[in-house]
């Protein structure tokens, strides 16, 4: 079997390269710029992933592809790279993967998707989409073209990934990082309930999708706890050995610090210490269910959040980048 994956220099998208080599897969996969973990092993494409001549070199004789580059919410480059790469980008790939003849292609979605899971409830994968930032509605149109090629009889399936934490994250080390110097200040109550999940259970997870998903479904593989975000930085801190401030900035005063700080920023395209997007973290739950994917795949993710932190937090030691 040979595998395409975009966003092969991505922290998910490593972590994927080398499950599906120790799977035996061979491996083919996209690049912007950063270098690929086990490139002597993969047959690495570098270019945009709008660009249509790239990607059909990259998935020529593809089985499957697995769709995982994306701008992320905190982008410099705001709502423009937004819906360049995550809607622009994914109907790129669709088209091209359907002219490759793959076989079946793997989407990544995102819980941002629902902007806000209600207090108290837990998303299945039917809940109200609703999204709230320009990412999220990027995500959105992306999710929404892989389920119409879907309906055209394109075997595509669509995974959205709780938030997924792990060895070689940036995004997360930002957070862990701050914590560790003891630097952080948690920004409103953070009461918002979010779904974790070590990267190691996501990835098992997208290879159940890859072997037994079926066409048009939705699948949200997260860990098995919700836990608020207070909670999720607390656990963070006990993993640094440190304590949280007791100090908290409050909600509006929050609120408005992301608005100036990302307008601030916007110029120097920059990514802000604090901005919507990050805030978001805090304020928008992202409670997702994950019995779909237990029932129908045998997905059963194996690692708490307790220790699953310290093992970031280890790797990042071990690394140097802590």
């Amino acid at each position: 079997m040979r595998a395409f994956v975009t966003g092969g220099s991505g922290f998910i998208g490593s972590h994927l390269i080398e499950a599906l080599l120790r799977e035996g897969w061979s491996v083919a996969a996209l690049a912007r710029r950063s270098p690929i973990v086990q490139a002597d092993r993969v047959d690495v494409f570098t270019g945009e992933v709008t660009d249509p001549g790239v990607l059909a070199a990259g998935m020529r004789n593809a089985d499957a592809v697995f769709h995982l580059a994306a701008a992320v919410g905190s982008s410099p480059g705001g709502r423009a790279d937004d819906f360049r790469v995550n809607a622009s980008g994914s109907a790129a790939v669709l088209e091209a993967a359907r002219r490759a003849g793959a076989g079946r292609l793997i989407h990544f979605s995102s819980a941002g998707v629902f902007g806000a899971v209600a207090d108290g409830e837990v998303a299945a994968e039917s809940y109200p989409r609703r999204p709230i930032l320009a990412y999220d509605r990027a995500k959105l149109e992306g999710e929404d073209l892989a389920l119409r090629a879907a309906t055209e009889g394109f075997h595509v399936v669509v995974i959205r990934p709780g938030w997924v934490y792990g060895p070689r994250d940036r995004r997360t080390f930002k957070l862990i990082r701050t914590i560790a110097r003891g630097r952080f200040i948690l920004a409103t109550r953070g009461a918002a309930r979010q779904t974790p999940v070590y990267v190691d259970d996501l990835v098992r997870g997208t290879l159940a999708v890859a072997a037994r998903g079926g066409a048009g479904e939705i699948y949200h593989l997260a860990g098995r706890e919700i836990l608020t975000a207070r909670a999720i930085v607390e656990e963070t801190a006990s993993a640094c050995g440190r304590r949280l401030s007791r100090f908290r900035v409050p909600t509006p005063a929050a609120r408005l610090a992301a608005f100036v700080l990302e307008r601030a920023w916007r110029p120097l395209r920059r990514e802000p210490p604090l901005n919507r997007a990050k805030l978001s973290f805090f304020l928008s739950s992202k409670a997702l269910s994950i019995d779909k994917a237990e029932r129908e795949l045998g997905y059963a993710p194996a690692v708490e959040f307790s220790r699953g932190i310290r093992l970031a937090v280890d790797w990042y030691r071990q690394n140097g980048w802590l």
